[in-house]
């Protein structure tokens, strides 16, 4: 996870690092002789088609895939892609045309392996070539799960990280603020209403200047549902439970699945941020502004903070290393007095940051299937899978002994560790398996993130994965019901979020509920949970 651990499971609203930017279509060879196979290659030649970050450099310049290709004994040719992929794909698998392997975090999805079938191998027939995965699957049991089909069968593999916290989410104040102005944290909506209005006008940041603070602000959200920091975290302050920052809206109470974006603590929760809204205590771009924005006005001017009130993955990436020392994480809010601290939540994002859905997928049609298999497997090697996540050994990270790994600090100085990583390696976007047995000394920005977590963690412990959260991760639905689901989603998010804006910005959330509520229902929200409620009963019951 980076400065962008933006991701969400459907759509990525505020994906700045993770989203695929807007590099043009590159390609490199690996080199090697070969005659006539593989897509069109050698016969020792495996084709990889892999889906980069636009920040992430040339495959050609990571030593780790050389390590690859000489445990498989292939050499591999690589189409490197970093922008319209949906596109591209979709002319691509119509075709039936598909190199031996696709990599990349959810490059190919469950709906594309329910259409083009025929065109994956079912890697459930060839586990006995595979040590690391079926090790893998023995040892972190969810990824076998998240790989296997209703049937049975495995077209695609997921990959497995370890050591990221349970939320993407910190919630941030800026304690400089608070003590220029001898104010405590607050821990309800009004007394945050409160300090956000004291923020707004007594000049907080002590730069003579009374109008130049941004009382609260967040990252942008997308057309298609909700990601990581933004404030339906806040739901939480309700007792309400999420996963992956809000994500389509799903979530279980009492063995019903329910979406929030017909229930009545969202209705609460928008009309409170109306209420700061029209205070002038938001940012009045945050409907618009895209995350880079987001992220440049958050860092200020030198020693001077612009922001007061805020959420991100870590201190120093959210407001840069120079203003990080002035902010502190904070405890999650209670609405009111009325809230038990034991009735906190906050967003549960483990699946999403801990595991990468649908990592590595392999050509039925392969004409080196034996040299296919092998780079997959060495994919999952445990040097390997550092490499593939941080970065080469001795630039990015050291091997002090078979156990014990340090990652190292940025090689440019002037880059944070979060984008640093993204630089030089596939990152988050790559397949692997991170052991549990294995020691790692973690970067300055995940052991960041991880330490302010801990004021969360008390409501995190409320979130019980098993009960609160629908397990999309390890749920399989047949093609009849994705495609239903997409096609009701397009109807419910074109009316949900541009409600979302203008409740927020220009009120009536109270007068408008009732007829929002029934205008999603009859726009497939019906449908939608009948179909979630099925899988999820099916699910609880196979899990005992």
């Amino acid at each position: 996870m980076t400065r962008a651990g933006q991701i969400r499971r459907r759509a990525v609203p505020a994906l700045a690092a993770l989203t695929v930017g807007a590099l043009a279509l590159t390609a490199c060879g690996g080199g090697g002789d070969g005659g006539d196979g593989g897509g069109g290659g050698g016969d020792d030649t495996i084709q990889i088609l892999v889906l980069k970050h636009a920040l992430t450099g040339p495959m050609a310049d990571m030593a780790w895939v050389g390590q690859i290709e000489e445990a498989a004994g292939v050499t591999i040719e690589w189409e490197e892609v970093s922008a319209d992929w949906e596109q591209k794909k979709s002319t691509m698998l119509a075709a039936g045309d598909i190199p031996d392997l696709v990599v990349g975090t959810n490059t190919i999805t469950n709906s594309d392996l329910a259409t083009f079938v025929g065109l994956f191998e079912d890697l459930s027939d060839d586990l006995d070539s595979l040590p690391n995965v079926t090790g893998m699957f023995e040892a972190v049991p969810a990824t076998e799960a998240m790989a296997t089909q209703p049937e049975g069968t495995i077209f695609s593999l997921p990959s497995y990280r370890r050591f990221w916290p349970e939320t993407g989410t910190r919630q941030f104040i800026n304690q400089q603020w608070l003590d220029n102005l001898g104010l405590e944290q607050p821990t309800t909506w009004d007394e945050l209403h409160e300090v956000l209005l004291a923020f707004r006008d007594e000049d907080a940041n002590g730069n003579g200047d009374p109008n130049d603070e941004i009382p609260m602000d967040w990252a942008p959200a997308g057309d298609a549902g909700f990601g990581l920091f933004q404030p339906t975290v806040l739901l939480g302050s309700l007792g309400l439970p999420i996963s992956d920052g809000g994500g389509d809206g799903y979530f279980v109470e009492d063995g019903e699945v329910k979406n929030f974006l017909v229930d009545e603590r969202y209705r609460d929760l928008i009309a409170f941020l109306h209420e700061l809204y029209a205070d002038g205590l938001i940012s009045q771009d945050v409907m618009t502004q895209d995350y880079s924005a987001y992220q440049s006005v958050a860092r200020g001017d030198g020693d001077t903070a612009k922001v007061g009130f805020t959420w991100g993955w870590a201190g120093s990436d959210r407001v840069g290393a120079q203003l990080a020392g002035q902010y502190a994480a904070m405890a999650p809010l209670r609405a009111d007095d009325s809230i038990a601290e034991s009735d906190l939540t906050w967003s549960y994002d483990s699946y999403l940051l801990n595991y990468g859905v649908n990592s590595i997928t392999m050509s039925a049609q392969s004409d080196n299937k034996e040299g296919a298999l092998a780079v997959i497997n060495a994919f999952y090697d445990q040097d390997i899978s550092l490499q593939v996540l941080w970065g080469d050994f001795e630039d990015n990270i050291t091997k002090v002994d078979d156990s014990t790994y340090e990652v190292l600090p940025p090689a440019d100085e002037s880059t944070d560790p979060s984008t640093w990583k993204w630089t030089t390696t596939l990152a988050d976007n790559g397949p692997g398996w991170i052991r549990d047995d294995i020691e790692v000394a973690l970067p300055a920005d995940l052991a960041e993130a991880v330490e302010q977590s801990e004021p969360l963690q008390a409501a995190i412990a409320n979130v019980d994965p098993a009960t609160d959260i629908f397990p999309s991760a390890l749920i399989k639905m047949s093609q009849e019901d994705l495609s239903a689901l997409s096609i009701n989603n397009t109807a419910i998010f074109s009316i949900a979020m541009q409600r979302w804006a203008t409740w927020i910005t220009e009120g009536g959330v109270e007068n408008d509920w009732d007829g929002y509520v029934t205008e999603i229902e009859n726009s497939g929200m019906t449908q939608n949970l009948e179909i979630h409620q099925g899988y999820y009963d099916e699910f609880s019951a196979s899990q005992g």
